[in-house]
C-alpha cells in the first residue's frame, strides 16, 4: 500500500484553500446541490467498496474509504493525467 494518507491530504487542502480565500477576500459558499453531490457520490463510493470487499473488516474500510471518495478520486485523475 502507498504512503498516501487521504486524511492528512484533505486537510491540507482545506487549510490552503481556506488561507486563500482569505487573502483574496472571496467569500465561497457551497449550495445545497454540492451537498448533494457529495452525499450521492459517498453512497455509490459506499456500494462499490462494500461490493467488492473480501471480509467483514475490508467492509468496514470501505465504509471509511466512501467518506473521503474526492480524495481518492482526484488523486486517481491527477495519477492518469501524469502531474
Amino acid at each position: 500500500m502507498s504512503d498516501f494518507n487521504a486524511g492528512k491530504f484533505a486537510k491540507n487542502v482545506k487549510k490552503k484553500v481556506k488561507k486563500n480565500l482569505k487573502k483574496s477576500k472571496v467569500n465561497v459558499e457551497v449550495g445545497k446541490s454540492g451537498s448533494a453531490f457529495y452525499f450521492l457520490g459517498m453512497v455509490g463510493s459506499a456500494i462499490y467498496f462494500i461490493s467488492t470487499a473480501d471480509g467483514f473488516w475490508d467492509g468496514v474500510l470501505g465504509v471509511l474509504k466512501s467518506l473521503v471518495w474526492p480524495a481518492f478520486l482526484i488523486f486517481e485523475a491527477l495519477s492518469a493525467i501524469g502531474a
